[in-house]
């Protein structure tokens, strides 16, 4: 609600030891500055940030931007897709391309390894999902039964079964094995951005399934899946039971969702907003971050905190 405060950062020449003399102007104080960080507050608004600079960059792995990324369990390998219209896996340690996956038609929204780090699961703008070897770079499975482009994805353990959701409002559970659609877990009415699929707190009431679950369905027994909506709701769906369990209304659209702990959750909105809640009371969030209106893209748990990408 308040005005914005613009400022600019001069490089004025490098010392001796290679650090560059930086000059920020009126509002804005430059601290720390080393070769690869430059700590940047605003006195007036109590605020800071330290800008870092990259450890790596990998260049020539795609002529666009980057819409979605994934580095498998063990590191050695990363999977990538872009507005290029291509998805690659590369070498972690030096963006050497070793596969080019093609079979989508249009864009590739979202790409992930299974836990084996030899296996990645796709989902793309044409309503497929599919799955592929990463050693040889063939498709192995494709689903088919969504209506609209799929958004995200969510694998449940070690990949026996697998989650999406997409623009048509549903989020499906996939049984690898037989490349079947499992059920549909959720009806929302509006696109699905995100998903997320973690171990429910024991205290939770997930609800009771209408019918017993396919023999197929492996490992959904107490856990909880949480859809970040289009229409400013974040919801969670108790996973084998199909039963809501929870509704908490935000200030825009849920782009991303993410499990801190069985009990703490976080989700990202378009307006610039991470959510912070208990699962076992979402009637007022723990805390609401908000560095800047851009929108929240995506989360990650990392150590004691989170990662949190923004959109510009």
């Amino acid at each position: 609600g308040k005005p914005t405060l613009y400022g600019s950062l001069t490089r004025r020449g490098l010392s001796t030891e290679g650090v560059p003399d930086i000059a920020a102007s009126e509002g804005f104080v430059v601290g720390e500055v080393t070769k690869k960080s430059i700590l940047i507050s605003c006195p007036h608004e109590n605020v800071s940030t330290k800008f870092l600079a990259p450890y790596t960059t990998f260049s020539r792995i795609h002529q666009k931007s980057i819409t979605c990324l994934d580095i498998s369990s063990g590191g050695g390998l990363g999977v990538s897709t872009s507005t290029d219209g291509t998805m690659k896996i590369w070498q972690a340690a030096n963006g050497e391309i070793r596969r080019l996956l093609e079979g989508h038609v249009y864009d590739v929204n979202c790409c992930r390894f299974f836990p084996s780090g030899l296996v990645v699961l796709s989902g793309g703008m044409d309503a497929q999902l599919k799955i592929w070897s990463a050693e040889d770079a063939s498709c192995v499975v494709t689903f088919k039964g969504h209506k609209g482009g799929i958004l995200d994805t969510a694998i449940v353990d070690r990949g026996r079964n697998v989650l999406s959701c997409s623009r048509d409002g549903t989020a499906r559970l996939w049984d690898c094995g037989k490349s079947a659609c499992l059920g549909v877990i959720a009806d929302c009415g509006s696109p699905v951005n995100g998903i997320a699929v973690g171990t429910a707190d024991n205290s939770l009431n997930l609800g009771m399934p209408e019918k017993a679950p396919s023999e197929r369905e492996i490992g959904t027994e107490g856990k909880i899946l949480l859809l970040a909506r289009e229409d400013k709701k974040l919801q969670g769906v108790g996973l084998q039971s199909r039963q809501p369990v929870f509704f908490f209304i935000g200030s825009d659209a849920f782009n991303c969702c993410t499990f801190l702990s069985s009990t703490y959750i976080l989700a990202g909105t378009q307006d610039g907003n991470i959510y912070q809640l208990d699962v076992r009371n979402t009637n007022a969030p723990i805390q609401v971050i908000h560095r800047s209106g851009a929108p929240v893209l995506s989360l990650l748990p990392y150590r004691d905190g989170f990662i949190a990408s923004q959109g510009k």
